[in-house]
């Protein structure tokens, strides 16, 4: 299924799944709560300011296209949203995590996301964010692009298609990424996630320790 947004259809339904996974208590979100979701100055960028308008104008052209539906109910006072994107797409709990991210915040590397999505799905390595990146990569239609590697920078970013191909400047449609290079990278940053791994599980160690002898 191929899907074309808006950047204000992609930041709302970024919202929506962010919340939804997140404060599952206040989902789904009322028009005004969905709008404090889009204009929220953390995890997001850029940061917007939409108007109440402008979200019910986009939400209902996110209901003709199927993405997002209404709630409503005797016990409500106002009408909520809930989105049904990922459905449309079946996206596994990996792939919405690390999707909602880049819908909310743009192009990321993969370490980014890691630590981001970490909100929304606890991923074991970063291993596991590659292996989720190139899954949606290798979709019938691919649903995010590996842009390449901009000068001084460890990590290449991976950005979201919704919107169509991103538009890149000279500097970085030149760069290029060697496969050993970031192979080695890859390698460095996978133990370091094991040392880390490493130094909680001594902390909680010593602690059981010290807890024995008091």
């Amino acid at each position: 299924m191929e899907i074309r947004l808006t950047f204000e259809e992609t930041r709302i339904i970024g919202s929506l799944i962010e919340k939804e996974l997140t404060t599952p208590e206040y989902y789904p979100l009322t028009l005004n709560a969905l709008k404090n979701a889009c204009n929220q100055k953390n995890n997001r960028n850029p940061v917007v300011s939409f108007y109440e308008d402008q979200i019910e104008k986009t939400i209902e052209r996110l209901r003709e296209k199927s993405l997002v539906s209404r709630v409503s109910g005797s016990d409500m006072r106002v009408p909520k949203f809930r989105q049904v994107f990922t459905e449309a797409l079946n996206l596994s709990p990996d792939e919405t995590a690390v999707m909602c991210e880049l819908m909310n915040r743009g192009a990321q590397t993969p370490g980014e996301l890691n630590s981001r999505a970490s909100r929304m799905f606890k991923f074991e390595s970063l291993s596991q964010v590659n292996d989720t990146l190139q899954k949606l990569i290798e979709r019938g239609i691919p649903l995010i692009v590996k842009l390449p590697r901009q000068t001084g920078t460890k990590e290449s970013r991976y950005i979201h298609l919704l919107s169509g191909e991103p538009e890149l400047n000279d500097k970085e449609s030149k760069e290029e990424i060697k496969p050993a290079e970031s192979d080695r990278i890859l390698k460095l940053e996978e133990q370091l996630e094991l040392l880390r791994n490493d130094l909680e599980e001594l902390k909680k160690s010593f602690e059981e320790f010290k807890s024995q002898l008091e």
